[in-house]
């Protein structure tokens, strides 16, 4: 009951509430942001979602070491627990981290090719068989369609759908809709792109792609003392 309660408060799912994943399988979904705004937080919360739903998330990092990872897990957590006094939440977290795998990258060591033989190992070891992959801190300014196809084609054909972290800078020039230069000739892979965008104190969290229409949902925002999304 109590998992079907936060899946149920869970402020992103608002973003996607007509079927029960924000994302489909073989979808793919961004968040950007610039430097220090809380991609990874976004990202926690959406493995979040996924996990409360005794779905295997594989958290893929080419930043971070697998203890911060680990740190970002344990903090969102204890942060969603306190905003809705849950109690035993040790249990809960037992139960949700056991579908959760951390695996890191050196950046220049990552390619889709490397990710798929790992998968494949794995897999085959029935070690773990992500539903969910999400990867923090890919670089978009380099050339990456080709890369991002292949990863498309291996996502539909695991029936995974994949987050990533997109980093902007103040500098970029907007595109049309707002979308950033580094994804204006990605943007056709994407299902889904959400913003993170300060104004003032507040940061706002909004659908570029993939989004209901700005009526049907209430605007949402990401507390800085906290890092959770609210409504």
């Amino acid at each position: 009951m109590l998992k079907k309660e936060l899946i149920f408060r869970n402020p992103l799912r608002l973003m996607g509430h007509k079927t029960e994943n924000i994302l489909q399988p073989g979808g793919f979904g961004a968040v950007l942001a610039r430097a220090g705004l809380g991609k990874t937080a976004i990202l926690v919360q959406l493995a979040m979602d996924s996990l409360l739903r005794s779905k295997n998330v594989l958290h893929i990092s080419l930043d971070d070491s697998v203890k911060k990872v680990c740190l970002w897990y344990e903090e969102v957590f204890r942060n969603i627990a306190d905003q809705y006094n849950i109690s035993q939440i040790e249990q809960l977290w037992e139960t949700i981290v056991s579908h959760r795998l951390i695996m890191t990258f050196k950046v220049d060591g990552f390619s889709v090719p490397k990710l798929e033989e790992r998968l494949t190992d794995l897999i085959e070891q029935k070690i773990f068989l992500p539903q969910v992959i999400l990867i923090d801190g890919l670089p978009f300014d380099k050339d990456i369609k080709k890369s991002l196809t292949e990863l498309k084609k291996l996502a539909e054909n695991s029936s995974m759908h994949v987050w990533f972290t997109v980093r902007t800078h103040r500098h970029d020039e907007p595109g049309p809709d707002g979308m950033p230069a580094s994804l204006l000739h990605l943007a056709d892979l994407f299902d889904i792109i959400i913003q993170l965008q300060p104004e003032g104190k507040e940061i706002h969290v909004k659908a570029l792609k993939g989004g209901l229409e700005a009526c049907n949902y209430p605007e949402l925002l990401l507390d800085p003392s906290t890092m959770l999304v609210k409504g």
